[in-house]
């Protein structure tokens, strides 16, 4: 080893060096560049069989060129090919999702499907939780407002005033040329709320007169009639409120009028229908309420 060491024996292939990484020594076979020029050149080299006899490479072996990708891409750990576009102007990105999956399912062939990643991924996975979201919200309102009446029948002119206010925001960002994304799902969570409040305050006074002695009609039209100015000025105050979300510009401004434009349509248009509404449906279920009430009675009185 110290022979070869201090003194390196080239041959013309293959040719052998030593190298000293400290005490120890590595050994690296490498033939002459002269040699390894072309794929070719593999056919040059020798092995021995085993009779001893030198045998060349190309008695055993063949090359074919192959072309392939540089670089295999996996999902889930199924081969698979990334693809990134972008919608055309005015497309929302829920429709582009929607014409990607229809048209994949008409080309793509037998065992070729489509996954999506990154945020399209998140965005397809939320898109199914608004119905459930909702449910829960409108879930809540009616058990707080059972428990407020201690009635199971006089929450639902509450809830069922609520579609105004709906129909509102989607209308209005359909006027503005918007989208329903997560910005106008948020405002439809807070017009729950708001709308509800002058449901609300109409039933209470309502309930308070219908308690004094008044029928059922009297006590519906004094109710909305005492709670029409405040429902008023609070709604109005609330969309003049939301105007500079309304013209926003710049950075964020998609994000700005998407909650402005939801919140301040459901207002407007739930606000002048749930003044009229609201009686009405209160009319109908207090007297629906009242009825079995008396049929209870009767029962009661019977046994």
């Amino acid at each position: 080893w110290e022979t070869y060491h201090r003194k390196v024996v080239r041959r013309p292939s293959p040719s052998l060096h030593f190298i000293r990484f400290g005490q120890m020594y590595k050994v690296m076979i490498q033939a002459s560049p002269e040699y390894r020029m072309n794929p070719e050149d593999l056919y040059r080299l020798y092995a021995k069989n085993n009779d001893g006899n030198v045998v060349p490479y190309s008695n055993f072996m063949t090359m074919d060129r192959v072309f392939g990708p540089s670089q295999i891409t996996r999902y889930n750990m199924f081969t698979s090919a990334l693809i990134t576009g972008e919608g055309e102007g005015g497309i929302s990105s829920g429709e582009v999702i929607q014409a990607v999956e229809e048209i994949s399912k008409e080309v793509l062939p037998r065992g070729y499907d489509v996954e999506w990643s990154g945020i399209t991924r998140e965005e397809k996975d939320s898109g199914g939780q608004t119905i459930l979201i909702f449910g829960i919200c409108l879930l809540f309102v009616y058990l707080l407002l059972a428990a407020q009446y201690e009635s199971l029948l006089l929450p639902f002119p509450v809830i069922l005033s609520l579609p105004a206010g709906i129909f509102g925001s989607y209308f209005f960002l359909q006027l503005a040329g918007l989208e329903n994304n997560i910005y106008a799902q948020v405002a439809l969570v807070m017009l729950i709320g708001l709308l509800g409040k002058n449901a609300i305050l109409i039933i209470e006074m309502a309930n308070q007169y219908r308690q004094s002695g008044l029928s059922i009609m009297e006590a519906a039209v004094k109710g909305a009639v005492s709670r029409l100015r405040p429902i008023l000025m609070t709604s109005f105050a609330f969309i003049c409120g939301l105007i500079p979300l309304l013209v926003a510009t710049g950075a964020g401004a998609l994000g700005n009028r998407s909650i402005g434009t939801a919140a301040a349509g459901g207002m407007f248009i739930g606000t002048f229908v749930g003044i009229f509404l609201v009686p009405g449906l209160y009319i109908l279920f207090e007297t629906w309420s009242s009825r079995l009430k008396t049929d209870k009675k009767y029962d009661e009185d019977e046994d």
